[in-house]
């Protein structure tokens, strides 16, 4: 799916940044139905939020089409893979969430950094969410 046209935003690492990136991705996402938008913005802002709390920057937040599915990269500078952790009163839960709320997670690392993704389905997701999805492939 990494052929896929992007919207893409960089952020700092601040985390006064994540209302930013919910803002963007719901602006983004704004053509699914409700329950597909609650599921997608929880996981851009676990990702995020993750990203912010463990890694370093440079840090991109990726929202990628295709027919069915969202998948959603986040980007940083860390070469360190991210993990589940126990849940606890310092968190834990982020990447168990993700993992509820998608049909999968994973993560590529680089020399520079890695990214770290998840693939949301589509499928009940309103007409217009699959038409944009198919919009998006084609135009770029």
């Amino acid at each position: 799916m990494t052929d896929e046209p992007a919207e893409v935003l960089v952020i700092t690492g601040e985390f006064t940044e994540l209302a930013r990136v919910r803002r963007w991705a719901r602006q983004m996402l704004a053509d699914l139905d409700e329950d597909t938008l609650i599921d997608a913005l929880a996981v851009v802002d676990e990702l995020t939020s993750n990203a912010l709390r463990h890694a370093e920057a440079p840090f991109r937040i990726s929202l990628r089409r295709a027919p069915g599915t969202l998948r959603v990269e986040v980007a940083d500078g860390s070469t360190e893979h991210a993990a589940p952790r126990t849940p606890g009163q310092d968190g834990g839960r982020g990447l168990l969430l993700v993992n509820a709320y998608t049909r999968g997670w994973g993560q590529e690392v680089h020399p520079d950094g890695k990214i770290v993704w998840a693939e949301l389905d589509l499928a009940g997701a309103s007409p217009e969410a699959g038409q944009t999805a198919a919009n998006a492939s084609t135009s770029g």
